[in-house]
């Protein structure tokens, strides 16, 4: 069988009470690839005029890289570089934490218009050699991001290599993070360029080795051979792949290869020794 496990999202509170589904990590499959974080955002309508205690406030990374993709909605990106940028659907926003960034992500479109959120955050773990590089971030608004329609798919490469294409997102260790968009009976294969690969299906239903998929299920893949996907009806899937990093230790939002280093960072936040995005100085969550 090609499905080494599938997993089922989990409810979890972000505070202000935003809930997103948690995907990864999970108990016994920590990782896939270099992504050690995976969250579902909504699909959630929003209402004009929603509290600010809604928005992800400022809060610290270190040691990864993180991409929030959005289907429908907007948000709002403020970080310690003194970057502002919208995010928008099929845009990718890639932010490097190295050793160390602050940012928050704010609803101010839908606190003005409304808007039905949803989408997908992702952090992927950076290498040894990067952990501790300089923070970064870049935004693509889709010209230089892959996009392919066969056989009744429309897919496109957010970051990394696959098939033959390549995005022009800047990554730290080989991966591939897809989305692709299904007609149903549509048919296309999962390639075997990565030792670690995973399927996540957003909406829809799919098959994978004759197993079924749901939304919210997560089918992580045994093997490198490749694995065609089905779709039983319309979907959406992202597809993401790698190869590992090594052990990652997580504490918050702070991911690393040593527990010395989480503490480090950890007690850095907790003397406010990390500087905040200009416009949210007035905002510190306590931290671990």
């Amino acid at each position: 069988m090609a499905i080494e496990r599938i997993i089922d999202k989990r409810p979890h509170d972000l505070g202000g009470g935003f809930e997103v589904g948690r995907v990864l990590p999970f108990r016994a499959r920590r990782m896939v690839g270099p992504f050690i974080f995976f969250d579902h955002l909504g699909p959630v309508e929003l209402a004009p005029g929603i509290p600010r205690q809604l928005d992800v406030r400022p809060h610290p990374h270190i040691g990864l890289a993180t991409v929030t993709y959005l289907y429908s909605g907007q948000l709002t990106h403020r970080d310690s570089l003194g970057c502002r940028q919208e995010i928008r659907p099929g845009e990718v926003n890639w932010m490097v934490a190295g050793r160390g960034i602050t940012h928050s992500e704010r609803l101010e479109y839908a606190r003005a218009h409304g808007a039905l959120m949803h989408g997908i955050q992702a952090w992927v773990a950076l290498p040894d050699e990067a952990e501790e590089t300089a923070p970064s971030f870049h935004h693509h608004e889709g010209d230089d991001l892959p996009q392919w329609n066969e056989h009744g798919v429309r897919g496109r490469l957010i970051a990394g290599a696959a098939d033959g294409l390549k995005a022009a997102v800047p990554t730290h260790s080989p991966l591939s993070y897809q989305h692709w968009q299904m007609d149903a009976g549509a048919r296309y294969a999962v390639g075997a360029d990565y030792t670690e690969r995973a399927v996540y299906c957003v909406s829809g239903a799919v098959e994978l080795d004759g197993a079924a998929l749901r939304a919210g299920q997560m089918a992580v893949l045994d093997g490198r051979d490749a694995v065609d996907v089905v779709a039983a009806a319309p979907s959406q899937l992202m597809v993401l792949g790698g190869e590992p990093v090594g052990e990652r230790y997580l504490l918050w939002n702070f991911v690393a290869s040593s527990r010395a280093r989480l503490e480090q960072a950890a007690a850095d936040w907790r003397a406010q020794r990390m500087k905040l995005p200009l416009g949210d100085d007035a905002e510190f969550i306590p931290g671990p």
